[in-house]
């Protein structure tokens, strides 16, 4: 089998998606990706990003795609984790403090710059609306930074998801301490699950 086809066969295993980053990891010549799109057999979609030609793009993972250093944040990681059903208007991406990458030209892209020593922390793998796996803060760190930023967020957003936080069996108030503790409002947050609980 070619790296032609290699590659075609991992595109079709993967939703119709591939990365230069996957190619290379699985061995693959990366020039390879070029004859497919000069073939039009793939589209680049952006740097690094190639699809199948007519697929319908999943503009979550095409975003998150463009940095490994990115996960979704604040009002679109509540949207992700179905903690609010308004669908963003542009997408809330956090990023390490000191990052210079492309998603700072983004006219729809929300950065948030975050100290890294807890940037990694509460980032986990979940589906996006298009079914591919993305980046994005767990529950509980999102409910811990809109508890922190509560001033910078929508009133009824906020509600809302603390609301919808509480009913949610699948919820871990272990994990809600522990990062309540780590971004230092561990009193606030114990205050405002009290008053919802």
């Amino acid at each position: 089998m070619t790296d032609l086809e290699k590659i075609l066969e991992i595109v079709k295993n993967n939703d119709g998606f591939i990365t230069t980053k996957e190619v290379v990891e699985n061995g693959l010549n990366k020039m390879a990706l070029k004859r497919l799109c000069d073939g039009e057999l793939l589209e680049r979609i952006s740097p690094g990003y190639y699809s199948l030609p007519n697929i319908v793009i999943d503009d979550y993972y095409k975003i998150i795609s463009k940095s490994k250093n990115a996960v979704f944040s604040y009002n679109t990681s509540l949207f992700l984790n179905n903690l609010s059903d308004r669908t963003p208007l542009f997408f809330d991406i956090s990023v390490p403090r000191g990052y210079s990458g492309s998603l700072q030209n983004l006219d729809f892209v929300s950065l948030h710059y975050v100290d890294k020593d807890i940037f990694e922390m509460g980032i986990e793998k979940i589906k996006s609306p298009f079914g591919m796996d993305v980046k994005c803060y767990d529950m509980e760190r999102t409910i811990c930074d809109i508890i922190k930023y509560k001033n910078h967020m929508d009133k009824e957003i906020y509600i809302k998801a603390l609301k919808s936080y509480a009913k949610r069996d699948d919820k871990n108030l272990i994990n809600l301490t522990k990062y309540s503790k780590k971004l230092k409002i561990e009193k606030e947050v114990t205050e405002i699950m009290e008053l919802i609980l």
